[in-house]
Parts: structure tokens; sequence; C-alpha cells
């Protein structure tokens, strides 16, 4: 429970902080406050002082103790506690800018029934005060809270109003309110937490136990405090967060009393890795390297021979043939140079279980919190983000260590209320998923499955669960898509009401004058019957989709510390006696949004989540996924922790998952699966300093993203040149450029983060700048082998969670706030960087210019799933963004041409790739424009083709060949998908590419902001066909350069042709070789061509028209470059006017 003394701490901590920096901020962070509304609908505004003394115990008003709380030293105040919790998690946050910060506390938060507990707005019984509405405060069960020994059902705001101003007499039996004794707070099962010593905050408490590693009683194999046998040493008096506690008989036991184990069995055990390296075999990788060595030397001698022999008949044809090849072989060399290095990996999870499954059955796991972001619920229907939502609650990780916050840039209540019904339906699909192992734990996927579903299940209630779980979510799907009528409805009705209600009371201010029409803002109504406080259906002010409130809604409360198995009649005819029913925290969260302000889209709504989640959950972990992402294997997250928890783990920043896509039609016709990229250039990448940052299924540690540097850099700082001249001195701040320098956490305890400059790199909030060092402590390995460094005692993060309370929730909302990252780095060097529409790869370049490493992991089953544009169009729109962002990225600082001696020389080799790869746009347009100006006159590249050139050619294909087969053999891919990407390459390279480069310099020379439209993940209009969406032909003007290339080259093959045939001397080797290069172009262009026809042959009219126009102005330029001789020739006496 949140003590009176723990509140006035942190006010007083919140006015220090904010005092100092006041002249660099001048906007002062708004009057925090907080409200109930009554039930006549009116709003009751509290004071911090007012709720603190409503929310804090009497009998531990000036409890102060000076020892860490241990299993038979609790306080008893079980009731205020979960009393503060229901009333949050019941309460829709919201404020921001100039505004009060307000909880409006929900009855509703949805039309439909509500059945889970730890669900906001579950069903409860009725309070007995006369006059009143409220429902009675319940436990993790859903059963009644009755504080009094009569059974009296009071609610929270009349037992609050009993305890304050009744002096806690009960309105039943009149007597006082009694506090649980020993026995019974035992009885519950649940551990409960010690408030805190006056002018001590929540996270000075939290840090005691990683100031207790500086004691030198003990030191353990690794040289560092071992708390284990301390504990042993001591019988486990002192300790702070531990599992496993011990008697004086000697031995382990648990809170139960129960031997486990001995500190032999804890010290003695054979330490395991979680992860190991599978290096390729060297019968396919030393071939591999030798090919690229082979090519290379091929590609120089045959640009040298190309220089010394020009093609003096054609000089012009000869010079942009010679500038493009050697574009195009320094384009290759940057993207095979990364690639001499592939690795694999593989992860245990059965160590992983050892050593973190503690032997009472709690985990010592550390906390993941997960963001899911979306921003339009039009393009991004709300039943795929409810799907991905529904996974994330159903995978298999400890549930009391989970978080999924949902951010809402659209601020719609459309997502609201869908993610209400997710929260809803939750209460049936987990129990099954769990009970019945299913997988993947995605409904949608998971119903839609062609295989047989009850393969390898051997439970007999297995038909009766999945029936009835299936006839849920079909009910559960028609709820989804029927809510956008049914807020219009609501809506509409209240404003109908609202209308009638106006006119009511102008005629009694007008008895007998006409009554004029009455206007009023047509507002958005919940299911509650109030105001929404986000973005309206019909736009008003301060309701707009830039114009609104931050809004924070615990959608499902944290869940209690001990598994809650269900019963057959909690949830129907759904047996869940033996299931594990509890549900991870739910969070949905939209940011503040006013006009003026720079929202940095994306980027700007994941930073906004950092810092919510910090303050509210703060996992040392962060999994980031789009909203049609989903979790295909409810392992994955378990499989990036053995990385992130391995010996060297501390120094990983993240660990980045491969993108895996659905309903892609089976040819692959837009290489949408991108497995090229997926399978071969990550692995490659992985075995340098690791895979680049690709926007979604990457588990984050939270102190990477904050800008710190990794631990023990001074140990490592290889620069480019270390194995010639040796390990360059550590450069010093003042002589590190600004855009490199870094934030430093310290080598070892002894060297503190700078807490004067804090508030000027993450803000005014002392709740935030508090939780850095909890988040980075918490995230470290365990300390279990001489080799780990940096590491933490096992059974550190077995404590419970601590409850959320309204301070910390009003707390988050202030750093949702607009007005928050003002003079400080968020977006610059703290979280996910500006200033690019591709700020997922400018995020990753950043930490690994300070030195970070990234891991790739590939799952035996994939991580996850999502969905991609299959049609032309669209995924030209895709490409135009990525290649964009790559241009904003070479004229940036982020640059890899300016990258720090802490990233490998291969690694920046790679990233200098990403940002100059579209360029290569402009010399692949000439280059294909080439065969068709050797067919248009009569010339060719070469003087003739001549045995050396042809040797080089093939020499240079077979090389090619050969190297893509040995790709091919060590990443897994096909060559069919190779094909595919080469393809779409060559596509992309002539439309988007060539675009994204145009929009990169109008915005760095002209300044004129690039804008982007949000892939659609919604699918074609014929629900019969799964790919409908492939046929769907949206013209656009990517499409010109590459239907201008085809129509170009098929009309030179025809005047080719027709030259070489009427001819007085036949140059067949000219004919022969610009044919082979046109039809290398067409062949590439093959799948765009079979785009523009669509289904059935309903092709667009526009490309007709722009095809004919585009063949009769090359006809008519070519009769007028070079006109026929006379009239007896083909052409007759036509004379161009």
């Amino acid at each position: 429970m949140t003590s009176k003394s723990k509140m006035a701490s942190r006010l007083a901590i919140s006015s220090d902080a904010d005092a100092p920096d006041s002249h660099h901020n001048p906007s002062v962070p708004p009057t925090v406050t907080f409200g109930r509304r009554t039930s006549s609908g009116r709003y009751i505004s509290y004071s911090r002082d007012d709720l603190d003394s409503e929310l804090a115990s009497s009998d531990f008003m000036n409890y102060t103790v000076h020892m860490p709380p241990t299993p038979d030293n609790q306080p008893m105040d079980i009731i205020s506690q979960r009393v503060e919790e229901q009333y949050v998690s019941s309460s829709l946050f919201t404020g921001g800018f100039n505004s009060v910060t307000r909880a409006h506390l929900m009855d509703k938060v949805t039309e439909s029934e509500v059945n889970h507990p730890q669900m906001a707005g579950s069903k409860g019984s009725s309070c007995a005060i006369p006059g009143c509405d409220g429902k009675v405060m319940s436990d993790e069960r859903g059963v009644d809270i009755l504080p009094c020994e009569c059974d009296y059902k009071i609610c929270r705001d009349c037992y609050l109003d009993a305890v304050k101003t009744g002096d806690g007499i009960c309105p039943g039996c009149k007597e006082q309110y009694k506090t649980a004794d020993q026995d019974e707070t035992e009885q519950t099962g649940r551990t409960l937490q010690l408030p805190p010593p006056s002018g001590i905050s929540k996270m000075e408490r939290r840090l005691s136990l990683m100031k207790s590693t500086k004691s030198q009683l003990m030191r353990s194999q690794t040289g560092d405090f071992d708390h284990n046998r301390w504990l042993f040493e001591t019988s486990g008096t002192y300790g702070y967060g531990n599992a496993i506690w011990p008697k004086e008989g000697g031995g382990f036991t648990n809170g139960k009393g129960e031997k486990t184990a001995g500190p032999s069995d804890l010290m003695g055990k054979p330490w395991r890795p979680l992860t190991r390296k599978l290096k390729i075999p060297a019968a396919i990788l030393s071939p591999y390297r030798l090919l690229i060595v082979i090519r290379l030397v091929v590609l120089g001698l045959f640009l040298h021979w190309r220089i010394t022999h020009p093609n003096n008949d054609a000089i012009w044809l000869w010079g942009m043939s010679i500038v493009c090849e050697l574009w195009f072989a320094f384009s290759w060399v940057l993207d095979q140079l990364p690639k001499l290095c592939p690795i694999n990996r593989s992860t245990d999870l059965n160590v992983l279980k050892e050593k973190f499954e503690m032997p009472n059955g709690k985990s010592d796991l550390p906390g993941i919190d997960i963001f899911v972001s979306t921003a339009d619920p039009e393009k991004e229907p709300p039943l795929v983000t409810a799907n991905t939502i529904l996974s994330i609650l159903a995978t298999d990780y400890p549930v009391e260590k989970l978080a999924c916050y949902v951010s809402d840039d659209g601020g719609a209540l459309l997502t609201f209320e869908a993610m209400a019904e997710a929260a809803s339906f939750a209460n049936m699909w987990v129990p099954f998923c769990r009970k019945h192992a299913i997988e993947p734990r995605n409904p949608e996927s998971y119903f839609s499955l062609k295989r047989d579903p009850y393969k390898n299940k051997v439970r007999t209630d297995f038909v009766k669960d999945r029936r009835r779980v299936k006839r849920e979510y079909d009910e559960f799907k028609v709820r989804i898509n029927g809510l956008p009528d049914s807020i219009r409805r609501r809506s509409d009705a209240y404003h109908a009401r609202e209308e009638i209600k106006a006119m009511k009371q102008q005629r009694q201010k007008r008895d007998d004058e006409a009554a004029e029409s009455v206007k009023i803002a047509k507002a958005t109504w919940m299911a509650d019957g109030t105001h929404w406080p986000g973005t309206w259906l019909t736009p008003s002010v301060e309701h707009t989709k830039g114009d609104h409130a931050g809004i924070i809604q615990v959608m499902l409360k944290p869940p209690s510390d001990e598994p809650l198995h269900g019963t057959i009649d909690e949830i129907g005819t759904l047996d869940s006696t033996d299931v594990d029913i509890r549900l991870p925290m739910l969070v949905y969260v939209s940011r503040e949004k006013r006009p003026g302000y720079d929202h940095n889209k994306k980027a700007g709504a994941m930073n906004a989540l950092v810092r919510a989640s910090a303050i509210m959950s703060n996992g040392p972990f962060i999994l980031n996924l789009d909203c049609d992402h989903y979790i295909y294997n409810s392992q994955a997250m378990k499989e990036g922790m053995c990385f992130m928890m391995d010996r060297g783990g501390d120094r990983l920043c993240y660990v980045q998952f491969p993108q895996r896509f659905e309903g892609i039609d089976p040819s692959d016709r837009y290489a949408n699966h991108n497995t090229v990229f997926f399978d071969g250039n990550m692995r490659a990448l992985d075995g340098l300093q690791g895979p680049v940052y690709v926007g979604t299924g990457c588990l984050f540690r939270r102190i990477a993203l904050y800008g710190f540097d990794p631990p023990r850099t001074k140990e490592h700082h290889p620069g480019c040149c270390s194995c010639c001249f040796g390990r360059k001195k550590r450069a010093t701040v003042s002589h590190t450029p600004e855009e490199n320098r870094a934030l430093r956490m310290g080598d070892s305890d002894d060297e503190e983060m700078n807490q004067s400059l804090a508030p000027k790199k993450f803000g005014n909030s002392t709740f935030l700048i508090d939780s850095i060092p909890v988040a980075e402590f918490q995230g470290r390995p365990l300390a279990d082998h001489p080799a780990v460094k940096n590491g933490r005692p096992p059974g550190a993060l077995t404590i419970p969670r601590e409850l959320l309370d309204a301070s910390t929730v009003a707390e988050a909302i202030s750093v949702i706030s607009c007005w928050y990252e003002d003079k400080t780095e968020w977006g610059d060097r703290v979280g996910w960087i500006y200033g690019s529409v591709t700020e997922d790869v400018v995020t990753g370049y950043r930490m690994h210019n300070r030195g970070w490493r990234s891991v790739y992991c590939v799952t035996k089953r994939d991580a996850f799933r999502g969905t991609a544009p299959i049609n032309l169009t669209d995924r030209l729109h895709q490409v135009l963004r990525w290649a964009t962002g790559s241009v904003e990225i070479f004229f940036s600082r982020n640059n890899a041409l300016l990258a720090t001696s802490k990233m490998k020389i291969l690694q920046r080799i790679a990233y200098l790739n990403v940002g100059i790869y579209p360029f290569t746009s402009i010399f692949l347009i000439v280059y294909c424009f080439l065969p068709a100006l050797s067919l248009f006159s009569g010339q060719f590249i070469v003087q003739s083709l001549d045995v050396t050139f042809l040797a080089y050619l093939l020499t240079i294909t077979i090389t090619l060949c050969l190297l893509a087969v040995l790709e091919v053999k060590w990443s897994g891919i096909e060559l069919e998908e190779w094909w595919r990407n080469e393809q779409f390459w060559l596509i992309g390279g002539t439309s988007a590419h060539l675009a994204a480069v145009l929009q990169g310099l109008l915005k760095v020379v002209a300044g004129i902001e690039i804008s982007f439209t949000l892939t659609s993940k919604s699918g074609g209009d014929d629900e019969n066909d799964e790919f409908a969406d492939l046929y769907v032909v949206k013209w656009t003007s990517l499409m010109i350069p590459p239907i201008t290339i085809m129509m170009t080259n098929l009309i030179a093959i025809a005047v080719g042709f027709s030259r070489t045939i009427y001819s007085a001397i036949p140059q067949w080797s000219r004919l022969l070789g610009g044919v082979f290069f046109s039809f290398w172009v067409l062949a590439h262009l093959y799948p765009f061509a079979k785009g523009l026809m669509g289904r059935r042959g309903r092709t667009p009219t526009i490309v007709f028209v722009w095809s004919g126009l585009i063949a009769i102005t090359i006809s008519l330029l070519w009769v007028s470059i070079n006109p026929p001789a006379g009239a007896t020739e083909i052409g007759g006496s036509f004379q161009f006017p």
C-alpha cells in the first residue's frame, strides 16, 4: 500500500528536481489533480494532498522500518492495497499540457459483458449503502472484498468515506473496521510488501539490493558478492527480493517451510551456456569466399579491359556503359563484403528453465514490456490488432513479468473498445491455449489452419473446448466488426438526447419566445455515457487526430503473484481447474497531441511508450511489434531471452527476429517474403556486429534505448586497425563529437550515473530517472560463471511487482504529454531517433555506433508472422518509403562514413550500403536503356563481340550463378526466391528508388518535407479470393519509368531486326548483343508487366494510353534522328515535321 510518507517523498523529490532546471524548460508541468464521477455525472476533483489522505492507511501513517522486509515481518493492510489497485484499474486517466490530470472512474468500458476480474469494468456486487450505485471491491478471482466481519457490502468510495470521515466505523454493524491478522494474511497466499521508511522513495528501496552487492562479506567464483551463500550463512535474517529462505536446521526452504535445496545444489551445478554459435560448414563457406575473391579479380580485369578498349564508333554508348558498370561493381562489393562471415545460432530452453525457475516455482526471468503500435483503424483493422493482442496475452512467459502497451496514435474510440473486447475474449482464449498447448495463439490464424487441428491432442475434452471457443470467437468477430456502427448509433442517440435537453433549457429561459435551433458539437460517446477524450467521429476542437488529450487506461490490471487456477463454473463449459487463468497487464495509451508540436510519427509514439512503461512496469526489456505482426511461436520471447541472459549478453542492445509473412501469393510475384535479406544478409551481419533493426519483432534492452554505452567499454574498444597498431587509447568525452557522445552508467559499482545531468537528457520526471538504474540492474545476466561480468545474484527478480497507484499512472500521463520532450534529448540520443521515415535503421545504427552488439535469432518455428502488401502499387509505395529513409540517412550525420571506431569496418560497409543503394537506380535506368539505344543505332557497347569480351562475360556470369547456389546453401533460401529478389530489385530500382533519390534531394536542397502513406493492412474486396488484392491495378506515377523501359526495348528489338534483315551488310553480332541485353531487361520486368494486366485482362485504360504515347513518341524521335535515305528504303519519303 502506498503510505503517506511515500507520497510526500515523491512530491518533495519532484519539486527539488524541477527547481534547478526551471530556466531550461519554460513549460511548467501541469498541476495533477484527480476526480471521480458520481452517479449524477458530476466530477468531484481532488488535489494530490486530498488523494494522499484518502489512499493512505491510518494504521501505518507513521510506520517506519529500518530493515528490508522478510517473510516473518510484513504489514497486513491488504484491503487498502486492493482498494487502490481496484481504483486504478477501473479509471480512465486523461491529461496533458496546461490541463488537469483526471482519473475518470469507469463502470463500463464496452457494451459487452465483462467477466474477468482483472479487467476494467468487471462485474461485481452492488454497494449496500442507500443511494450508491457503485460496485463492491473484488480480489483477483472477482470475489467480493468485504472489509468487515459482518460481510457488509461496500464500494471503494464509501469505504474510504467511512475510514476518513466516519472514524473507521462499518455502516452495517456499526463497529470499528479490523485489520486482518497474520494467520488470515498467510492463508490468502499473497506476500505483502512493506511500506517504505519516511523519506525513501520506491525506487530507492529497489536500489537497496544493488547496493548490498558491494558488501565484502563473501565473494563467489565470479569475484562478486555471493548473495545466496550469504543468505545461507546468516539464516536469511536480512534479505530483500530472494525466493529461497534458509532455516536454522540447514538447507533452503520455500515460503511454506518445505525444504528445496542446499547451497551445494546451487553452487555445485555445472555451468551450461544458453546459446551456441553454429558455424557454416567449411565445405560451403570456403568455396563461397574463394568465389568472391575470384569474381572480384575478374571484375577488376574486365573493367580494365573495357576502359582500355573503347568503341570509337559509338564513344557515347561506350562511355555510359563504363560509368554504369563501374558503379555496379562498387555496389556489388558493398553488398558482398559483409557476407564473408555468416553464422547460425541456437538456444537451449531447457537450460533457461533450469537457471531461472526457482525451486519454489517462482521465475527469476526479467520483465518484458511489449509495445504494439497502431495509428489508423481504417487502414489497420481493429480485428487484426485485437488478434495480435490475444497472441501476446497467451504467450508462454511468466504472466507477472509481462506488460502489453497498445499505442493508438489516432486516439480512436474504435481501437479503445476493440482492445476492451479483446481483453474480455482473452478470459476464454488464454486458458484454452494454455490448457491444450495451442500453436499459433492468434485465434484468426489458428482457426484458419488447413492442417488437422486434432493432431497430437491428448485431452479428451479438446473437441468440446475447441467448438466452444470457436463459437465464442465468431461472436467476438461480429462484435469487433460491428463496433463502428455501434459507436455511431450510440453517439447519435446521446447527441439527440443532449439536443433535446438543451432545447428544454432554452425554452425554460425564454417562456414565450420562439425556440431557436440549438447547435451542439457532435461528440463521440463511450459505453458508460461520457464523452470520449480522444478523436471524435465528427472532429471538434481538442478532439481531432492532431489535437486531443493524453489517455491511459489499464485494460487488465497487473496479475497476482501466485498462480490462479480457474473453475469450471467461472468460464462456462471450459474446464480450467488446472490452468492458470491470470492475464498479463494490458494498457491502452494514446499520447497527447496538440497543434504546433512535431509529434514525430511512429518514433514519437514509441518514445512515449518507453517513458510510460518505465513508470508503470519498467521491464528491463522491450519487445516492439507492428499491429499486424503477431506471436506465432509462444516461446519466442524465451528464445530471445537466452541471448540476453547468456554470458556477455549484457553487451547486446537488441535481439532481432526475422520477419515472416502470411497471405503472400504462392509465386511471391513481388518478392514480399524478402528471404534473401532476412535469411541471407541478416545472417551474415550476425557474424559481424549484429543485424540491423528492421522496425518490428525486436527485443530491446531498455538501457540501450536510453543512449548508454555498453558495459566494459574500456575493455572492448577495437579500432579498425587494432590488429596492426594495437588498441587505441580511449577517446575523452571532450574530444568526441556531440552526436557520438553517449551516456555512461559506469563500468563498476563505484561509478554512478550522473544524476545532475539526467533531467536535461530524460526530462523532469523523477519517477523516470529513478527507474533507469533499476532497469539496468534487472537486465543483467546471472553471475553464475567466472566469465560473467556485471551480473546479478540469483533470485533477485522473484520479488512481486509493485502495485499500481493513482500517482504512478498520473505521472505516466505527464510523460506522454506533448511538452515533455522539449529541451531534452529524446529522439536525438535517447529512444527512437527522429528525422527519418526509417527511424528503425537509424536507431539501430546509433546503438552499434556506441559499441553495442545485436543478435539475429532464427527459431525453428517462426517467432512472429505478419502481413505484407501483395498489390503492386502498395508494394512500390512501401519500397519508396524504405528507399527515401535510406537517402535521408546518407545525407545526415547518421552516414556510416562518419561512424566511430567502435563500429567494425565490415559493419560500417553494411550501413554504408544501406544509405547508398537507392542511388544505384540512376545507373540502372541508364543501363536498361542501353540495349535499346544499341539496337536503334546499330552499334554496341564494344567494338565487336570478340573472344576476350565473351570470356569475361561468361566468367562473371558463371561466378555469379555459383555464388547464388552457395548462398542458397548456407542461408536456406531457394533459387526461385533468389530469382524473384533479382527481378524486384530491377523493378524497384527503376521506379521507387529513383523517386526516393529525387525526394531526398528535394528535402536536402529545398527543405521540402517528405510525407508517406501508411501501408494498408486490409485485404482486397473479394472475400472469396485470398489473393484478390494481387490483381487490383491502381495507377501511380511510379509505374511510368518501367513502362517506358519495356516499350522502348520492345520497339528497339523490332527496329533492330528490321534493319538487320534489310541491311546490305547485316551486323548480326551487334544485333545479338543488343537483343540479348534487351531480353535480360524484359525478363526482370516480367512480374511488373504481369501485374499491369490485372486479372482476366482487366488492365486500366491509362496503361494502354501511356504505352501508346510512349511507343509513338519513341518511333517518331528515332525517325527524326536517323531518317531514311530515300523513298526506296523502309519508311518511304517520310519527313519529320
